[in-house]
């Protein structure tokens, strides 16, 4: 399976292959953050068409679908230039993004886009790579498997997610550049 994994960039003919496996999968790993399990208020701000389509002309973030063969599987989203502290945002990338769909997961296909990400930083010449995840999230221990420290602690900004789920770590991973 993970052979056949491929990583598109998005156009306006494929966002709204976007929109539906990035609501899906979120929907799949997070509702629980949100009260009521309702997680509208992200949704609608991180993939509502319109919003996604002003955003994919910002040359600064870049969105991607991964596909297995050719179902689409998962979303990946960057941020080419992101500061964090001491880092200026000409050295550092930020993974905005990197969702897969829970009968996806657990198969390999994170670390395919976790490679594709930290090649994608290493040809752009990046210091690091640096993502927020969520500290009680299944997906942290992914993350210290595949080489990200810790850099800091913090707080997710929504009012709407649940008091004992905001905690989240902001993780780094340094990159070795040729």
């Amino acid at each position: 399976m993970k052979d056949a994994i491929r990583i598109e960039s998005v156009s306006a003919s494929s966002c709204d292959m976007y929109i539906e496996v990035g609501r899906t999968s979120y929907a799949q790993h997070y509702n629980h953050l949100w009260q009521q399990g309702d997680p509208s208020v992200y949704l609608e701000k991180n993939f509502a068409r319109k919003a996604l389509l002003r955003e994919i002309a910002d040359s600064n973030a870049l969105f991607f679908i991964v596909y297995d063969g050719p179902i689409a599987v998962g979303i990946l989203k960057i941020q080419k230039n992101a500061n964090l502290g001491p880092y200026r945002a000409d050295e550092a990338m930020l993974l905005d993004k990197i969702y897969i769909l829970k009968q996806y997961s657990g198969k390999g296909i994170g670390i395919k886009v976790l490679d594709f990400a930290v090649e994608f930083g290493k040809t752009h010449n990046k210091k690091l790579i640096w993502l927020e995840a969520m500290q009680k999230g299944p997906a942290l221990q992914f993350y210290f498997k595949n080489g990200f420290k810790i850099h800091a602690e913090i707080q997710h900004p929504s009012p709407e997610v649940v008091a004992d789920q905001k905690a989240m770590y902001i993780l780094i991973r340094m990159l070795e550049t040729g």
